[in-house]
C-alpha cells in the first residue's frame, strides 16, 4: 500500500508521495512513488503512482519510450506532449494497455493489479492542473471546491485535508496540512511509510522544489509532536457530554 497526494491551491502546486510497498508484513521495501520532470521555463510535472508496482513502473517505461495515441501519429512522451490534458491521456493509455497486456497473466495468479496515478504541473503556455488517472485509462481533474486528490491508502489523511484546506490556502499550508495527513495515516497503517518524496511548484514558475522527507527529519518530528499535543489540547477544552456531568449524575449514582 502506498499514500499519495496532490494539493492546488491559487499559489500553485504540491504533491507529496510516500515510498513503502507492502507485500506481507515480512516483505516491506522502499520504492520511489514520484517521478519529477522539471525542465525549467519549459514544464515541471509530477507523477505520482499507487497500486500493482510492476503495472506503474511499465507504465511509465512504456511512456518514456513514447506513447502512439493515434495510427500514423508520431511517438509522444511526457517531455514533448504539447499540454497538460495530453500528458493525462498519455499516461491513461499507459495504464490501460500495461493492464490490458499483463494484466490477465497477474490475475490468474490472484494478484490484484489495479493502479492510478496523480498527474500535476504546469507547461508553459498553459494552466497549472492536477489530475487523477485511474485503471482504465480515464481521469478527473482537480478543481476549486475541492482542491486536492489521493491515490492509495487516503482514508486516515482524507479529514485532515477536507477540514483545512481551501483554494486560497497559502502554499506552505498547504504543504503542512499535506505532511500532517501523512503523519496520521503513518499512525493508523503500517504500509505507508517514510521517507516521503515532495514537490512544490509555484503557478507560473517553472521549476520545481523536489526534497526527501525522512522520517527523523526535525520539522517533519516536531509538526507530528506539535499536532499530537495540539489534538490533546483542543480535546481537553471541548465540554463534557451534559448528561455525563451534574447533579443529575450524581443522583443517577446514588
Amino acid at each position: 500500500m502506498t499514500y499519495c497526494v496532490g494539493m492546488l491551491v491559487e499559489e500553485g502546486l504540491a504533491m507529496i508521495a510516500d515510498t513503502r510497498t507492502n507485500a506481507g508484513v515480512d516483505n516491506i521495501s522502499s520504492y520511489r512513488k514520484l517521478h519529477v520532470i522539471d525542465r525549467p521555463g519549459d514544464r515541471v510535472l509530477g507523477v505520482c503512482t499507487a497500486g500493482n508496482l510492476s503495472v506503474t513502473q511499465t507504465a511509465l517505461a512504456m511512456i518514456r519510450d513514447g506513447v502512439h495515441l493515434n495510427v500514423g501519429e508520431e511517438p509522444e512522451t511526457l517531455e514533448t506532449a504539447p499540454t497538460l490534458f495530453r500528458c493525462a491521456q498519455l499516461l491513461g493509455h499507459a495504464l490501460r494497455s500495461v493492464r490490458q497486456s499483463i494484466g490477465p497473466a497477474l490475475e490468474a495468479d490472484s494478484l490484484n493489479t489495479s493502479a492510478s496515478m496523480l498527474l500535476g504541473g504546469q507547461i508553459a503556455g498553459g494552466e497549472m492542473g492536477l489530475f487523477l488517472i485511474y485503471s482504465q485509462g480515464n481521469f478527473i481533474e482537480c478543481g476549486r471546491d475541492t482542491p486536492h486528490l489521493q491515490i492509495g491508502e487516503l482514508k486516515y489523511g482524507k479529514p485532515i485535508l477536507e477540514s483545512g484546506l481551501a483554494y486560497d490556502t497559502p502554499l506552505a499550508e498547504a504543504v503542512k496540512l499535506g505532511l500532517i495527513s501523512f503523519s496520521t495515516t503513518m499512525r493508523c497503517n503500517v504500509g505507508v511509510g517514510a521517507p516521503f518524496d515532495m514537490l512544490t511548484l509555484k503557478r507560473d514558475y517553472l521549476s520545481g522544489d523536489v526534497r526527501r522527507i525522512e522520517e527523523d527529519d526535525p520539522y517533519f518530528t516536531d509538526l507530528h509532536d506539535q499536532w499530537t499535543r495540539a489534538q490533546a489540547h483542543a480535546r481537553r477544552q471541548m465540554p463534557a457530554p451534559p448528561w455525563m456531568t451534574g447533579p443529575r449524575l450524581a443522583a443517577s449514582r446514588g
